[in-house]
């Protein structure tokens, strides 16, 4: 196991090809920014093909990109909870203060990003579906389960997978009348992207959620709503992540309830399914 990203990348010193030498030059050139990155924006960025980049990285000694990754956060020192050198809550208040800050732009950067065309697009293929599998890991997972709820009160069949073995059994099963829906914020989560891959084949119709528009989950996708919010590999499953998400689910919920002419029958029986469950 190397020492750490930067000790690796000084200790290749002339030796490398001109096409890995253009990947860390432009590593060296701006390493935070890295951090943030898919293999596919470091790919263009350094003017080389993901295949180099990979390559790179295990000629340093990791095992890919995001083991690289990993390592360079550490040796950046980058915050777990995702501060910038300009931030350093004290309080509870200014803590509070950075939270409601950074969740407040994240759902304006949202905003700003989301293609309401393709929103439009998006509540037509819920409209039609008869069966909706929604697929995400980790963090994604978590909001992949909220959207299997709300749409479950829209009574729709709705799942949502979090593990990745029964994402794919479920993902072969699928046909026409279904969609699927790939929750990443990365899209580079590979059993999310290959639950959504087998979805496809099977002959489902195909939506990602996703931060980046250039990443596979996108290419599996017929149709792809961006979010916002960039993590590094110390910060994933912040609030402030989640809340582009969250925001995308809930407006999709929203149109639909509103354009489903069942809604209102299925959220009151699905009201009255549970009202006995509290005191």
């Amino acid at each position: 196991m190397p020492n750490g990203a930067l000790a690796s990348l000084r200790s290749l010193g002339a030796g490398m090809t001109p096409a890995l030498r253009k990947i860390a030059d432009y590593v060296q050139g701006d390493p935070q920014k890295l951090l943030y990155q898919t293999v596919v924006e470091v790919a263009d960025g350094s003017g080389s093909s993901e295949a180099s980049v990979i390559r790179f990285c295990r000629d340093l000694g990791f095992s890919g990109f995001q083991d690289f990754k990993l390592a360079l956060a550490s040796d950046l020192a980058v915050s777990p909870v995702g501060l910038s050198p300009q931030d350093d809550p004290q309080t509870p208040e200014e803590a509070l203060e950075y939270v409601i800050h950074h969740a407040r732009q994240a759902l304006e950067d949202t905003r700003s990003l989301l293609d309401l065309n393709a929103v439009s697009e998006a509540v037509k293929l819920i409209l039609k579906a008869r069966r909706i599998d929604i697929y995400g890991v980790g963090a994604s997972g978590v909001t992949a389960q909220d959207f299997a709820y709300k749409f479950l009160r829209l009574g729709y069949a709705t799942q949502g997978y979090a593990d990745p073995h029964m994402a794919a059994m479920s993902a072969a099963t699928l046909g026409p009348e279904a969609l699927a829906i790939a929750i990443t914020r990365s899209g580079t989560t590979i059993d999310t992207v290959k639950a959504l891959e087998t979805a496809r084949r099977s002959g489902a119709k195909t939506l990602a959620i996703t931060q980046r528009l250039k990443s596979p989950v996108a290419r599996a996708a017929d149709l792809t709503l961006i979010t916002s919010v960039a993590e590094s590999p110390l910060t994933g499953g912040s609030v402030t992540a989640k809340m582009g998400q969250l925001l995308v689910l809930d407006l999709l919920y929203t149109l639909v309830a509103l354009r489903r002419k069942e809604s209102q029958e299925f959220i009151s029986r699905t009201a009255a399914a549970v009202s006995d469950r509290n005191y």
